[in-house]
């Protein structure tokens, strides 16, 4: 399917013509989500109800193949958080491959692997702003956009265009980050309204990030 090249922040909905309806149409949103906040939970939805898709599965990472390196807390922590934070919200779900596979995963390796078990689906990738400025270097690129259709959003303080196909879609600009909130808990600062709460009673109950 030919995608028109947009301007970056165009937000754009898919013609519903344009879709198989035969197919289902997934989002992926992967990270490390040390730990998951409210802004990956509105990015998520936010795509899934504009672009009209099936749903969106927020894929944790293992281990993120970034040179220098981030530190992160045992993967069995992050999926349970993971877990509280969508608990009864309607289209959003898990996606666990990378966890299963242990070990530095490419989106490459990892959505080939995505499509083959599921060849009746359609991926929707989506990345921030932030991200888009550095497709040019992620591993197989263009190998990787044969596969999954890009969805840019935006994040403050990031302007991004690119000349690979991206849907932009505008979401509520929300400046929070994990590691906002791990300095917070690390300070004695009680992040209230930045996660979920059962997610924070988690991290308190578990005595994480002190």
């Amino acid at each position: 399917m030919a995608i028109e090249l947009l301007t970056p922040f165009t937000k754009v909905e898919l013609e519903p013509e344009v879709k198989d309806k035969k197919r289902k149409q997934i989002g992926i949103l992967g990270g490390n989500f040390n730990p998951v906040h409210n802004a990956h939970l509105v990015v998520a939805d936010q795509v899934r109800q504009q672009l009209g898709l099936d749903q969106v599965l927020l894929m944790p990472e293992y281990e993120p193949p970034h040179v220098d390196k981030k530190e992160t807390i045992d993967e069995k922590h992050r999926l349970k958080m993971l877990e509280l934070a969508i608990e009864g919200i309607e289209g959003l779900g898990i996606e666990t491959i990378e966890l299963e596979r242990k070990g530095i995963s490419y989106s490459y390796d990892t959505m080939k692997l995505l499509t083959e078990q599921h060849p009746d689906a359609d991926y929707y990738f989506i990345i921030g702003a932030d991200m888009v400025d550095y497709l040019p270097k992620w591993y197989r690129i263009d190998e990787l956009v044969e596969l999954v259709q890009f969805v840019g959003v935006q994040r403050p303080r990031y302007k991004a265009g690119t000349s690979y196909p991206v849907i932009w879609v505008d979401v509520p600009l929300m400046d929070i980050s994990s590691s906002m909130v791990r300095d917070f808990l690390a300070q004695g600062r009680t992040p209230n309204f930045l996660l979920p709460q059962p997610v924070l009673d988690y991290i308190e109950k578990e005595g994480l990030y002190l």
